[in-house]
């Protein structure tokens, strides 16, 4: 028995050498590095290890902000507290196994927390704390698609500035219309700091794509290519669906006329950005109108009559105003009003004070007025950040 042992421990030791060196001669060029530890988004391991990681970043947030660097100390007491919520097997004893590191750099990866615990995302919380599964949804595409860096890590401070994989992928898709398994492992070959465009054409992709059946980069590649499946299938607006006899094909959602203007294109807007936008406030009037009225609605509600016709996504500090990306996609900057409403508050000649009382402009027209004099914003949405904005609409947009 004890000899048979000996043999069975002798085999694993020598598979794991023979391992070990495929791994040595493989070319670990710059491809993107997506490894996961957690897949599941909505699982407790999940959510409780990144609730672990804000509270730490929180914590320390003094000694981790010092500038191009990260303390060692801060590193491994962050990997001891994830491992005590949940503890991973220990290869060798008294360290901490490396599924623990890479649980951590996931967040990194994804675009949640900052390299080196610098900071994270501005809506993490309301990721944690969502007002509804739809909202987690649109705010997860959301961060991802600003902030991921699959090469990026916690003990790489300087990989913050380095490009934005996710926005890569999917501006490609808009260009290309639909991605196969094989153009998404094309993609991971790309390093997108040498291409001078944020995405690639069709021709530039096939490259990609061809020289991967040459190295057998799918076999090598395979659980990442699984990890990275997993993150598109949860993003909103993408949609994996099977086709002939490519298989698993993503697509994006396509945008009408109405939805995505020639004139927003001009002015620079992200469609993928502004479709968030859209999205969230879409989803913002369904979920807290619904939580005071038993009416169901999945194009949303007007935040100022109630009404579920159709509807526009209206900034109050207009898009060519934004200081920066944040304020020109941030749904607090934004109201969800008919049509026919937005016509004159988005050229000013209505506005809201801050109880969300209409407040017409002097030459609005009196046969119109009658209609509109009852409208107000439902309080439900008169949120401390939205009043901000209300208030810049009232004194740089409305004119009396």
């Amino acid at each position: 028995m004890i000899k048979f042992l000996i043999s069975i421990i002798r085999k694993i030791f020598s598979n794991m050498s023979v391992t070990k060196a495929r791994r040595d001669k493989e070319d670990y060029q710059d491809y993107w590095k997506v490894t996961l530890e957690y897949t599941d988004t909505d699982s407790n391991f999940y959510i409780g290890t990144l609730k672990i990681i804000k509270d730490f970043i929180d914590k320390h947030k003094d000694e981790l902000s010092e500038p191009e660097t990260y303390s060692e100390d801060l590193w491994k007491k962050l990997q001891e507290e994830v491992d005590s919520f949940h503890p991973k097997q220990r290869t060798v004893p008294d360290a901490i196994s490396p599924s623990v590191r890479k649980a951590i750099n996931q967040f990194v990866k994804l675009g949640f927390v900052e390299p080196g615990g610098k900071g994270y995302h501005r809506d993490l919380e309301k990721f944690l704390q969502p007002d509804s599964p739809q909202q987690k949804l649109i705010i997860f595409s959301k961060i991802v698609y600003e902030n991921s860096n699959f090469n990026g890590s916690w003990t790489t401070p300087d990989s913050k500035d380095r490009g934005n994989h996710m926005q890569f992928l999917i501006k490609t898709l808009q260009e290309v219309n639909r991605l196969t398994r094989q153009d998404i492992l094309g993609l991971m070959k790309v390093d997108i700091d040498t291409i001078t465009d944020d995405h690639l054409t069709r021709k530039e992709l096939d490259e990609y794509v061809d020289d991967n059946w040459d190295d057998g980069f799918l076999e090598k590649k395979y659980n990442q290519l699984s990890h990275f499946r997993s993150i598109l299938k949860r993003l909103d607006g993408m949609t994996m669906r099977t086709e002939y006899p490519e298989g698993d094909v993503l697509i994006s959602e396509t945008y009408a006329k109405e939805q995505f203007p020639d004139h927003w294109r001009k002015e620079g807007r992200d469609p993928y950005l502004q479709n968030m936008y859209r999205r969230s406030l879409i989803q913002e009037s369904i979920d807290k109108t619904q939580a005071e009225i038993d009416v169901y609605s999945t194009n949303g509600f007007c935040m100022a009559s109630g009404m579920n016709d159709k509807c526009i996504a209206s900034h109050l500090k207009p898009f060519s105003r934004c200081d920066n990306s944040e304020e020109a996609y941030d749904p607090s900057n934004g109201l969800f009003l008919l049509v026919k409403i937005d016509k004159y508050f988005d050229k000013g000649r209505i506005t809201f004070d801050s109880n969300g009382c209409i407040i017409f402009r002097r030459d609005f027209p009196p046969a119109e007025k009658k209609e509109f004099e009852k409208l107000s914003i439902n309080t439900i949405f008169l949120t401390k950040e939205r009043l901000q904005y209300l208030e810049y609409h009232r004194k740089n947009v409305f004119v009396r």
